[in-house]
């Protein structure tokens, strides 16, 4: 792949290499334990359609946690796949993900994690939230609630997870990358939080950018340089993954009507 050749309008999406490989790629979860389970056996039975033996990978795309009830029980099934799941999968950080840690390490600084889902991963910890405005004396006690029911094994796999991966043409991260910046100088805040520098650029970037972080509605988006995955499962009631094959472009989704 080559960088900032720029698309003329109407170009069409570019499909590109997986060196081989067969990707699934899932997006937003955010604590939406029940549509995660139903997406991992929709994925298997795909898989197990095939004629041919190869294993697949799976790429979480971050936002595990916050905005819905089963955060704790989404990170419990994470933690379970990235142990036994009888494929390669790979985990990356998301924005929530990021101040959740930044909660743990200091809540003074992370007490607005309260304003957009912090309060419900607390609380499928049994841990009783405080308002964004509370004294920070009720910050430390949610806090040091939260690492009391906090097993070790979520700790240890929110401190692991990686900020980007590339596979063939593609690159994984959580919300997109600044354009025109080769993928190795990216920061971490920009993948982890940019919006609207990189979702309105027309630029063909270093590689096709599959990314969660933005959604509109329930359908994915394939753009020319991008595909989007996050459908908005909190509240839209649609989890999406993305297939990649050499040259192919699948979506696959589960909803709460399935």
């Amino acid at each position: 792949m080559t960088s900032a050749a720029i698309p003329s309008p109407g170009t069409p999406p570019i499909i590109g290499s997986v060196d081989g490989q067969i990707i699934y790629a899932i997006g937003d979860i955010h604590g939406c334990y029940e549509l995660l389970r139903s997406l991992l056996t929709k994925i298997a039975q795909d898989v197990a359609s095939r004629s041919d033996t190869a294993a697949p990978t799976l790429i979480f795309c971050g936002d595990y946690v916050d905005r819905g009830r089963d955060s704790a029980r989404v990170l419990d099934a994470l933690c379970w796949l990235k142990r036994y799941a009888p494929y390669d999968v790979r985990f990356l950080k998301g924005n929530h993900e990021a101040v959740m840690l930044d909660y743990v390490r200091d809540p003074e600084q992370a007490r607005d994690w309260m304003r957009f889902g912090g309060v419900e991963t607390l609380q499928s910890y049994g841990v009783e939230p405080p308002c964004a405005t509370a004294d920070v004396l009720e910050h430390l006690r949610a806090r040091d609630d939260l690492l009391e029911r906090l097993p070790v094994a979520h700790l240890h796999f929110l401190e692991q997870l990686d900020l980007m991966l590339t596979v063939g043409d593609y690159a994984f991260v959580h919300a997109g990358i600044v354009p025109g910046m080769p993928l190795a100088e990216q920061s971490e805040a920009d993948l982890l939080w940019i919006r609207d520098e990189f979702l309105g650029s027309p630029n063909r970037h270093e590689k096709i950018v599959v990314h969660g972080h933005t959604w509109t509605n329930s359908s994915p988006e394939h753009r020319a340089n991008r595909i989007g995955i996050d459908t908005g499962a909190y509240e839209t009631g649609v989890l999406t993954c993305v297939k990649l094959e050499n040259g192919t472009v699948t979506f696959l989704s589960v909803s709460d009507a399935d």
